[in-house]
């Protein structure tokens, strides 16, 4: 590794740590958030969670739901998203952009999209609907991957708090991936991305978001750009 890749490297790890503290700090501030369970497993869930950013005085506030999408619908939208490491432009500079991958596995699309499109049926204007997944490592240590999403009119919005970040279980305190699935446990490093992108949009961020990595990983999916999904044909047996 030459001297300015290790460089490189330092000051990645260095942002990394320093985003860790502000989020560390941040985290013991954080109040409860009421919720209800739409699907619950041992390692997944999938709830409604009150949406602080709703005022009744205030309309555009007010999230379109309940929504009518079903799995047939989300499940290409999951399948659309993807991931790419988000880079510095000093990193690109060395290596270029880093390659694209999908956002969720199909055993995970499979859950989603039928739990999310219940959870959209039944959400309220003042409500979110969050997920969890997680696959036990160890004893203390867990991959996860979680957010949440809404609708805003024909825009679904989908934010990811996490992906596939090693979380290891505190032996005291606050067991915070579970209980707050939008917030990242660390520093997230990666973008998301849908695809087509045409039907993709991004939410203003502020440049703190931006030094944390977190700018993007929030996406705006237009669905009224979005090619319908095939007609189920029915076939009948003449005599």
């Amino acid at each position: 590794m030459s001297a300015l890749q290790k460089c490189v490297s330092r000051m990645a790890r260095v942002t990394r740590y320093a985003s860790l503290l502000f989020l560390c700090l941040a985290g013991c501030a954080i109040p409860q958030v009421s919720s209800r369970t739409i699907y619950e497993d041992p390692v997944n869930y999938v709830r409604l969670e009150e949406d602080r950013g709703y005022l009744v005085e205030w309309p555009p506030s007010h999230n379109s739901h309940p929504a009518a999408l079903g799995p047939e619908v989300l499940r290409p939208l999951l399948q659309g998203l993807v991931i790419q490491e988000h880079r510095i432009w000093l990193q690109r500079w060395i290596a270029g952009d880093a390659p694209y991958q999908a956002a969720f596995q199909d055993q995970e699309i499979a859950l989603l999209s039928a739990q999310l499109a219940e959870a959209l049926a039944q959400a309220k204007p003042n409500e979110r609907v969050t997920f969890y997944l997680s696959e036990p490592q160890a004893s203390t240590k867990r991959v996860v991957t979680s957010g949440g999403l809404y609708m805003k009119g024909t825009e679904l919005h989908l934010i990811l708090g996490n992906w596939q970040i090693v979380y290891g279980i505190p032996t005291y305190g606050m067991i915070y991936d579970r209980r707050y699935p939008m917030r990242p446990t660390a520093a997230k490093g990666f973008d998301l991305f849908f695809q087509p992108h045409e039907a993709m949009r991004r939410t203003q961020s502020s440049w703190i978001d931006g030094v944390l990595a977190n700018g993007a990983d929030e996406v705006v999916i237009d669905l009224s750009k979005l090619p319908p999904p095939p007609a189920v044909s029915s076939t009948t047996s003449g005599s």
